[in-house]
């Protein structure tokens, strides 16, 4: 019984995520450049990542977009598969990570997870679209700005606001157990 109730429990968090995918993208959007500066639909997939696990994380981050786009049209269609890859490795990474690591410092544990998730899903993201999604379009300094220049303020959103909810979540006892 009390592996059905983790799984539901699960299955929840992930399908508010899931919703948060395409309510924060709007909410970011009526700021000029919100949704490029701050990134939002990253914040509810590493939430799932880190709570419920890699395969709801990876599955958070496929289907959040795909939901987003077909109920908003954000991310347009061209860049979906692109935001379809990024997503679904930072809630896959994450998600892994949080469950390998244990260095006896929770903190430590999320933020390693993260920025790991971060820079691994930027990385191979940046490599599938050099060569798969949009083969020479994509430079080196083209990749650094897109990836990390133009969208370090959701970067350092992220690091700062995603420990604050894991830890509001854990307080509030809502997180699965482990």
């Amino acid at each position: 019984m009390l592996k059905y109730s983790i799984h539901l429990r699960k299955t929840m968090i992930c399908a508010v995520c899931m919703t948060l995918c395409i309510i924060l993208p709007l909410a970011f959007h009526l700021i000029p450049d919100g949704g490029t500066l701050f990134s939002p639909m990253h914040l509810p997939v590493f939430i799932c990542g880190l709570v419920c696990g890699w395969q709801y994380g990876l599955l958070c981050g496929l289907l959040g977009p795909v939901l987003s786009s077909f109920l908003t049209g954000m991310p347009s269609i061209g860049y979906l598969p692109t935001m379809m890859l990024e997503l679904a490795l930072y809630g896959l990474i994450s998600g892994l990570l949080i469950h390998l690591l244990h260095t006896k410092n929770r903190t430590a544990d999320i933020y390693l997870s993260l920025v790991s998730a971060m820079l691994l899903g930027r990385i191979i993201t940046g490599i599938a679209r050099a060569f798969l999604f949009a083969p020479g379009s994509l430079s080196i300094q083209i990749w650094a700005t897109s990836y990390f220049v133009s969208c370090l303020p959701g970067i350092i959103a992220q690091l700062i606001l995603l420990p604050i909810i894991y830890y509001a979540l854990a307080h509030a006892k809502l997180l699965p157990p482990k």
